[in-house]
């Protein structure tokens, strides 16, 4: 019954807030302008064509006629191409605004001459000008339709979503694909995976040279991919493929370099060498694939590709297992991520990288709400040993800034662009930089960055996130869900992908299905504060305040309080069971944090409707607008 009740106010408020949506557009794409620019500077042309043209110097009335229509159909087509020039998505990529605008135009054009012959005396010619527009006109169409077609899924395929235009294949680009474990007893998985993503980073470096990050290549670990399909995925030219062998201390390591237009080998070579002579084959085939690609380094390239973050093969498949794992938001791995950091650091001493990946491991402990202060203190003190070991970090810099966000958002930016200026395409400093601009309500400066992400690692789930975000903000929840729901498919146990794909569901009124998504995070990770913050999303739609407070312990505030998106769900949660004062404490909070997302807060959010009319909301909004329009990108 609480659910249908449910259902039911969520959907008046889903129909309010279209209307709201519908007007913000309106005003987003100045259509509202344009129509009164129009009333008034359109009646002021035909005052003056009426009593000086006509009354004053005697022209014909039918001058009236051609300004009229003309007024018209100019404003009808600048209405036109403002509303939909200004739409995100295209279906087959039709730009509407390109086959009607001309078409009135031409209509126009083609009654105006009607009526300038009628006043030289020349009726005869009408016909012979109607017959001649009809036909451009369908000629313009089949034109248009011709074009557009050309582009779009083959007939029976399922049209996709529309995002930025994917990059074509740079003649510099290449995609390292996982290094295959042969060795006989199949245990050398982590060592293969170790070469890979040394052989990744290392080539990184090369500015020249466009190579997709570990995530996207590693989507074909495990496969036998046809190279056309690498290329079409990735959109690259080159793929290099290997194999490892191991026997004891011996190994042996092949690696190709394909041409992925026709498929041959640009270069090949075996390696039958001693383990510890590992980081040498890296060297020798970095620098094969450097000369057979005829690329030109720089010094501090040359430098960079030859440089090893981790001198210790074991040590390396430790960080590697650790770091990927970081971003599953639970406890228990983070449990097993420390450790085998710190066996991994007890191999090599003092190493920046390991000490960024620490970092980020105890900071993520504080994220989930299981420790406080004290581990945000251990976080800062393994950044401070990274940034003495290597300022140039970029690792130790996007640890930097995931730390200071929680005190100064501004703060964190600047540390996530110098990790991009360190590394212009590390991934977590292009998602993290490009996330905090949607929250902040600032599409234009995340969209440059999402493209350079999806450039960087076209295959990384944090692609739909960034997508279902960008949506949401904009009020578009339908088109968020599904985004969100491809992000959640990608690794249905991590709980931060259950709550944002369980939020979008609520928005879209499918509670049942998110309230099973909450309940099945509950069981599994009881104790995780994005968990808690799906029971309060559930809690507060069911209008169960006994519930959605007994949640709010000291600990778990604490946690919601350093983070503005975090205090933000709160907010949504209190707003809903109609709390309005600890709706709004948390709301100044989240803004404190640094969350001014104006037009999602005042527009958008259908679940803050009980609050907008608050005075005291309303004089927070006045800073928030003011913060937003004034917000430093």
């Amino acid at each position: 019954m609480s659910s249908q009740k449910g259902d039911t106010a969520l959907s008046k408020e889903v129909k309010e807030s279209s209307i709201k949506s519908f007007l913000a557009k309106l005003r987003k794409r100045h259509i509202i302008e344009t129509l009164a620019a129009f009333i008034g500077g359109g009646w002021l042309i035909y005052e003056i064509v009426e009593r000086v043209l006509v009354l004053h110097y005697k022209f014909p009335e039918a001058l009236l006629d051609i300004t009229l229509i003309t007024l018209i159909a100019a404003l009808i087509s600048t209405i036109l191409w403002r509303w939909f020039s200004g739409t995100e998505k295209r279906p087959g990529n039709v730009k509407v605004e390109l086959l009607l605008v001309p078409l009135i135009i031409l209509v126009a054009l083609s009654i105006d001459l009607n009526l300038i012959l009628q006043m030289g005396g020349i009726p005869g010619k009408k016909l012979l000008i109607g017959v001649v527009a009809f036909l451009l006109g369908i000629a313009w169409v089949i034109f248009k339709s011709l074009q557009w077609a050309a582009g779009m899924p083959e007939t029976g395929k399922k049209e996709v979503e529309v995002s930025p235009p994917a990059p074509s294949r740079p003649e510099n680009s290449i995609a390292v694909l996982p290094f295959v474990d042969m060795s006989p007893q199949k245990d050398q998985e982590y060592f293969c995976d170790g070469m890979t993503e040394d052989l990744i980073n290392r080539l990184s470096n090369i500015r020249e040279l466009r190579v997709p990050a570990r995530t996207s290549a590693f989507m074909f670990k495990g496969k036998t991919p046809d190279m056309h399909d690498v290329g079409e995925k990735l959109k690259v030219q080159t793929a290099l493929e290997g194999s490892v062998q191991k026997f004891g201390s011996l190994i042996r390591i092949t690696a190709q370099l394909i041409n992925i237009a026709d498929g041959y080998h640009l270069w090949s070579e075996k390696y039958d060498r001693e383990v510890k002579d590992i980081f040498a084959i890296q060297d020798e085939i970095s620098s094969a694939i450097v000369d057979a690609l005829r690329l030109k380094l720089t010094a501090q390239e040359k430098k960079k590709i030859e440089e090893h973050q981790i001198h210790d093969t074991a040590a390396y498949e430790l960080y590697l297992r650790a770091y990927y794992e970081i971003w599953r938001f639970k406890e228990d791995a983070l449990d097993r991520i420390v450790q085998d950091l710190q066996n991994a650091l007890n191999i090599t001493g003092p190493n920046p990288l390991l000490y960024s990946a620490m970092a980020e491991a105890y900071r993520q402990y504080v994220n989930i709400g299981v420790k406080q202060e004290d581990y945000l203190e251990k976080a800062e003190d393994y950044i401070k040993k990274a940034l003495a070991l290597d300022p140039g970090s970029s690792k130790a810099n996007v640890a930097l800034g995931h730390l200071t966000e929680y005190g100064n958002q501004q703060e964190g930016i600047r540390y996530f662009k110098k990790a991009l200026a360190l590394n212009p395409n590390e991934p977590d400093a292009l998602r993290r930089l490009a996330l905090i601009y949607l929250d902040v309500g600032k599409p234009s400066a995340a969209l440059p960055l999402m493209e350079r992400f999806k450039k960087a690692d076209p295959l990384n789930p944090g692609n739909h996130l960034l997508q279902g975000f960008s949506h949401c903000y904009d009020g578009q929840f339908g088109l968020a869900l599904d985004s969100m729901r491809k992000w959640y498919q990608s690794d249905p146990e991590n709980p931060v992908r259950g709550f944002h794909y369980a939020l979008m569901l609520a928005y879209n009124k499918a509670l049942d299905e998110a309230f099973s998504i909450i309940d099945r995070s509950a069981q599994a990770t009881p104790n995780n504060a994005v968990t808690k913050f799906g029971l309060l999303l559930k809690y507060g739609l069911l209008k169960d305040k006994e519930k959605a407070f007994q949640i709010m312990t000291p600990d778990f505030q604490k946690t919601c309080q350093r983070d503005s998106e975090w205090s933000y769900y709160v907010v949504v949660a209190f707003a809903l069971l109609d709390e309005k004062k600890e709706a709004l404490d948390w709301l100044e909070n989240a803004v404190n944090r640094g969350f001014v997302n104006y037009p999602f807060i005042i527009e958008y959010d259908i679940f803050l409707k009980n609050i907008r009319g608050e005075p005291r909301f309303k004089k927070l909004m006045e800073r928030v607008k003011y913060e937003w329009e004034h917000f430093e990108e």
